[in-house]
């Protein structure tokens, strides 16, 4: 039977923590000529394995120790129960820890990193999480074995990730994934220039456009979602106010559908429930949640399009206020 963790994480401080230019220089160092735009989901998907293999890991550990020890109340005498309840799934599950199969760990990884395969040992990886976790589904990218993608550069990124515990206890209360996902965002968005602003928006930005909407409770809704900054943002927002991940709910759409991975990794990494849609969708021309009822609608659209289907919207219910300019 699965069991709550009565471990409660801790709010990130807002604190610096150092190592993120370091990291970012040292990552960007083995980009080499490729684009910052490919690039970015070469780095954040291993970020994202890497965090999730932790955490399982953790968790792993925890219940070996609770199950071999005669004074735990969960002690398991037998060898053989005991295994089948570290295999238990619902084990990790029960407190939203990702089920990560043996081929997919970062310790399979890393020792497999100077191998010419690794590429397709990531990409086996990530098919094996999306199969056994649903919510994960179409997520996460899988072309590491791309021929373009150098494999010896591959292998040191994966040693140099692998040297910071992203996933334990103590580094998930302090949100140190979610600021290097989001500090790597950053600075892809950057280095893609104009384009950056499309899959990212400055946090500054972000936290004043929460603060002004104030919200506590209720269903929130970002048409245009990115990489779901809104969303953290607004939990942040309701856990500084005394609330909790629960309070609001979240609804999403992306039309690009790289930058939709992004979002769905970043709500995954930070234990955000949202709801974003089966797939990547225009909000202007196929709206995923014609029945929403939303209380708060905040957005960082992409400026100055041209022939963004106007012409087909005329009509559209949802223009009874007035047509977007």
């Amino acid at each position: 039977m699965a069991r709550k963790s009565s471990t409660t994480q801790k709010a990130s401080n807002g604190a610096n923590l150092g190592f993120e230019t370091t990291l970012w220089a040292a990552a960007d160092k083995l980009r080499g000529h490729m684009d910052a735009a490919e690039y970015k989901h070469v780095v954040l998907g291993l970020i994202f394995l890497k965090y999730i293999s932790d955490a399982f890991e953790e968790r792993r550990t925890t219940l070996e120790t609770e199950l071999s020890d005669p004074k735990s109340e969960w002690y398991v005498a037998e060898p053989e129960a005991r295994y089948l309840s570290l295999e238990d799934r619902d084990e990790y599950k029960s407190v939203n820890v990702f089920w990560v199969p043996l081929e997919a760990r970062w310790s399979t990884l890393q020792a497999n990193a100077k191998q010419p395969t690794i590429g397709k040992i990531i990409d086996d990886a990530m098919v094996a999480i999306e199969r056994d976790n649903p919510s994960l589904k179409g997520v996460l990218p899988k072309d590491y074995a791309r021929p373009a993608l150098d494999k010896t550069r591959l292998g040191e990124l994966i040693d140099l990730i692998g040297t910071i515990g992203l996933g334990d206890k103590e580094n998930r209360s302090k949100d140190i994934l979610g600021r290097v996902y989001e500090y790597f965002l950053s600075q892809f968005a950057s280095a893609e220039g104009k384009k950056g602003g499309q899959f990212y928006t400055p946090r500054c930005v972000v936290k004043v456009l929460v603060e002004m909407i104030e919200p506590y409770k209720g269903r929130v809704f970002d048409p245009c979602c990115g990489s779901g900054g809104m969303f953290v943002q607004s939990e942040k927002f309701v856990e500084a106010h005394g609330g909790k991940i629960g309070d609001i709910s979240i609804y999403g759409q992306e039309s690009n559908p790289t930058t939709w991975k992004l979002a769905s990794m970043n709500l995954a990494i930070r234990g955000i429930e949202g709801n974003l849609g089966p797939e990547h969708a225009d909000s202007f021309h196929r709206d995923l949640h014609p029945d929403l009822k939303a209380d708060f609608i905040l957005a960082n659209p992409p400026f100055n399009m041209k022939d963004w289907g106007g012409n087909r919207l005329k009509e559209d219910i949802r223009w009874k206020y007035g047509i977007p300019p």
